[in-house]
């Protein structure tokens, strides 16, 4: 007989910084390898999420690392044997599992893949637990390369165990995109399930970590998808502890929901009593044993309507906070006469609110600060109009997560954002078109208010003759060559430049007109004309940059 433990969704390190939660999780997961030892299992096989985050904090792999080394490092003898090609279906550079090393004592091997949560990331594809299988602490399996995600097949290569008359073929699938999985699991040969060649009854055990959705192929996984050579599914990610083995319509395999070892919500789901799996295979049958774990912390859950409250005024505060504080009061006897240990309890009132007034969650908390360990998000209020759209979006049938409206996709997104760009520089555009228009309006004024603009008669060119057709290059026209100007006319006199002579000496410096000089030397006036008044130079430099042309009268 094949004794196995199951455990999933271990989430070490969750709260890590919380002063009252931060070691709950490691309590926990400590509690699940002291129960392998105690009922003398060959292994432990975790469904994913072993840490709450792709690269955790160094004092939680300090302390996942010490727990592995207490109770699976030892000298006791491992009773199965791997027959199957080890470094096809382990994914590491020594390619064998780890109590093969003679370097290292494995008496309680441990077999994982990964999870949302600690999946593999970066170029090189790794994560925290890649490090513990380089540490010879773990066997990683069920893991997709990470420059596959792209290519169009998976192999999932099974880990042949035996022991005795038993032969066990473990499976293992660490998570991938639930769209492409499914989308991959509903074409043929797209995933290739490796077998065994020999003619022996294999048991099919298979692990994964995904989001499960009964009769339905979108966000997330149908169980109908599954091959039907499998018997028997182990479903990861699923927080909700189910404790029986569940049967799949028009399926030969059952599915089995151990759920999470730690609560990382404040749910209904997560409130349930949380169990691990004993799990014993001889032959093609086999046999599951729930074990309740007794370090996690108790955490007690209700719901409350206000308009079927008696004794709740509709605008009375007062009262709206006496009969919250009863119903949180009950909710922290109940953990005490349950026989938990000494852990302050976590504590969820989901409150409808319609219709009635609302109170601060964190100002109602303040009284339970040494009570409950989650003082200041004990109230959650909620209002029956959305919980009724939610429910005609889904059909009735279960309560709908916000990930599972329907929500935009990133393309129609994408297209959106671009939309906007567009309108906004579409007006950018026009705002610029009217400023050249302002200007030259401007420059017409000056020119019929001004008599030494208007004495030029036919030779002043009218400024919306010398716009161009672009109005957006007039106005970065007009900038570039009110930049130049600045940088090159050091004269106090009255400076004039023409369209013409601007395109061929927009980099010369331009000689100021003397007064008197005679009306033949006018130069004609467009949108680059202005006028400036330059610091004068007492030096003799700047009298001859002020220095009148040489064909003009003195």
């Amino acid at each position: 007989m094949l004794r196995i433990l199951v455990a999933t969704d271990c989430h070490l390190g969750y709260l890590e910084k919380d002063e009252i939660r931060r070691f709950d999780s490691f309590d926990t997961f400590e509690e699940i390898c002291s129960l392998a030892v105690i009922n003398k299992v060959d292994f432990i096989l975790l469904g994913g999420n072993l840490f709450h985050e792709n690269k955790p904090s160094i004092s939680t792999l300090v302390k996942s690392m010490e727990i592995i080394r207490s109770y699976c490092l030892n000298d006791h003898q491992v009773q199965f044997q791997v027959v199957s090609d080890q470094a096809a279906c382990l994914q590491n550079r020594f390619g064998r599992v780890n109590f093969e090393d003679p370097n290292f004592n494995i008496g309680l091997p441990v077999f994982t893949v990964h999870g949302t949560h600690d999946g593999p990331a970066g170029v090189d594809g790794l994560s925290a637990t890649d490090i513990l299988s380089a540490c010879n602490f773990v066997n990683y399996f069920g893991k997709v390369d990470p420059g596959s995600s792209d290519v169009d097949q998976i192999s999932v290569c099974p880990v042949f165990i035996k022991k005795g008359a038993t032969s066990v073929a473990l499976y293992g699938l660490g998570n991938i995109r639930d769209e492409k999985l499914s989308r991959m699991l509903q074409t043929h040969y797209k995933i290739q399930w490796m077998k065994a060649d020999s003619e022996d009854d294999w048991f099919n055990l298979f692990v994964f970590h995904h989001k499960r959705r009964k009769g339905s192929s979108t966000n997330g996984i149908n169980e109908q998808l599954l091959p039907s050579f499998l018997d028997l599914v182990i479903w990861g990610h699923e927080h909700e502890c189910l404790i029986d083995h569940q049967e799949v319509s028009g399926k030969d395999f059952h599915i089995i929901h151990p759920g999470s070892s730690v609560a990382t919500s404040l749910s209904n789901a997560e409130a349930k009593p949380k169990n691990v799996v004993l799990l014993e295979i001889k032959g093609m049958q086999y046999k599951q044993t729930n074990i309740p774990l007794k370090s996690v912390r108790p955490f007690q859950y209700a719901e409350v309507q206000l308009k079927d409250q008696l004794g709740v005024e509709l605008n009375n505060e007062a009262a709206l906070y006496e009969h919250l504080d009863n119903i949180v009061s009950n909710l922290i006897d109940k953990t005490a006469i349950s026989g938990s240990e000494p852990k302050l309890p976590l504590v969820r009132v989901k409150v409808d609110y319609s219709g009635f007034l609302t109170i601060t969650p964190q100002r109602f908390g303040q009284k339970y600060v040494g009570k409950v360990a989650n003082p200041n998000d004990i109230i959650l209020f909620s209002r029956s109009a959305q919980q009724n759209r939610t429910r005609e979006h889904t059909g009735g049938s279960e309560e709908c997560e916000p990930n599972e409206l329907d929500q935009q996709s990133i393309e129609e997104l994408i297209a959106e954002s671009n939309l906007k760009k567009l309108t906004f520089a579409t007006k950018d555009l026009k705002a610029e078109e009217d400023i050249v228009l302002q200007l030259d309006q401007c420059m017409q004024e000056r020119m019929n208010e001004d008599p030494l603009l208007s004495k030029g008669g036919s030779e002043i060119m009218p400024c919306s003759q010398s716009l161009p057709t672009n109005a957006l290059s007039a106005f970065q026209e007009l900038k570039c060559s009110s930049n130049e100007e600045q940088d090159t006319h050091e004269s106090d006199e009255l400076i004039e430049i023409s369209d013409k002579e601007h395109s061929q000496q927009a980099s010369q410096k331009r000689p100021a007109p003397v007064d008197g000089g005679s009306q033949s030397s006018r130069r004609k006036t467009d949108l680059s004309s202005f006028y400036r008044t330059a610091p004068s130079k007492n030096n003799d430099d700047g009298g001859k940059k002020g220095k009148a042309p040489a064909d003009m009268e003195p």
